[in-house]
């Protein structure tokens, strides 16, 4: 009895810090939207993680519904509901009409008619609430699974480029932090569908960090690069991994400026005047 209700507590103190930190993940976009709320334009940006976002939190907070005793997997999706509608509302409101009908489409197939789907066949097709829950959370598991293509892309560019610009240190830190809590939240709520996720979550994260130490002084190499090969503009994709498998790019345009050479013997152009040279023959 008393190992039961020390999971139990355990539970309750791991769910709280998994909701503690998944609530500042799910902020992390909020100065993408501030930006585009400012410039009145999507610019570069795609809805496609947000709205990914926020089926995975409604497949999830459908899940705790139908289960009992985690109402503290209810509370965070239920606020990223929220906040992943607004992000969406406010991309319909500043994209462009192609943007917001290709927007719209995704929205109406994955949020709508495939989460409708999923509802239906866990309620008409499987009858008994047990089965349910074994349903919808294994279906859950393998949504959260198969979005960590996003955080697998990073870290093939980070090998890549031998940089972690792309890959801050201190995100990959806190993910890989909220994976351990909610992990550990399934696991004393004997979950194995909320634990699953996180185990490929931490395994990400740990991979990160790890790339991070390796690379971290490859940064004056990227650099001499950029130089080299200078251009107008490059895009920057900062992936933000929720402990129960969502995974969020956010794109951020940075301007590269192409280096001045000090030692150029190219003319000052405003230096330059309108005079003609003259020619040899004395002829303008």
């Amino acid at each position: 009895m008393g190992v039961m209700i020390n999971h139990h507590l355990l539970a309750i103190v791991f769910g709280i810090l998994g909701n503690a930190i998944s609530f500042l993940v799910f902020l992390a976009p909020v100065p993408t939207f501030y930006r585009i709320y400012k410039k009145k334009s999507t610019e570069s940006f795609q809805s496609l993680p947000y709205q990914v976002s926020l089926f995975s939190c409604m497949l999830w907070l459908c899940y705790a519904l139908i289960k009992q005793g985690a109402f503290l997997l209810i509370t965070i999706n239920s606020f990223g509901c929220v906040v992943e509608t607004i992000y969406i509302a406010m991309f319909f409101t500043y994209a462009t009409r192609e943007k917001r009908i290709a927007a719209m489409k995704l929205f109406l197939t994955i949020n709508v008619a495939f989460f409708s789907l999923i509802l239906m066949v866990t309620h008409f097709v499987v009858k008994r609430p047990s089965l349910q829950v074994s349903v919808l959370g294994w279906i859950c598991v393998a949504i959260s699974v198969s979005v960590f293509a996003a955080p697998l892309m990073i870290v093939a560019r980070v090998i890549k480029t031998k940089s972690v610009e792309f890959m801050p240190f201190t995100l990959s830190f806190f993910l890989t932090i909220s994976a351990v809590m909610w992990f550990a939240y399934g696991l004393f709520l004997h979950d194995i569908c909320i634990a699953i996720p996180n185990v490929l979550g931490f395994i990400l994260g740990m991979v990160q960090m790890v790339l991070y130490g390796v690379y971290r002084n490859s940064g004056d190499k990227l650099d001499v690069e950029k130089k080299m090969n200078p251009s107008e503009q490059q895009l920057k994709s900062v992936v933000v991994m929720s402990p129960l498998g969502v995974s969020e790019v956010h794109p951020i345009d940075v301007k590269v400026t192409e280096p001045v050479d000090p030692f150029s013997d190219a003319e000052d152009p405003s230096k330059v005047t309108n005079e003609k040279p003259a020619t040899d023959d004395g002829n303008e």
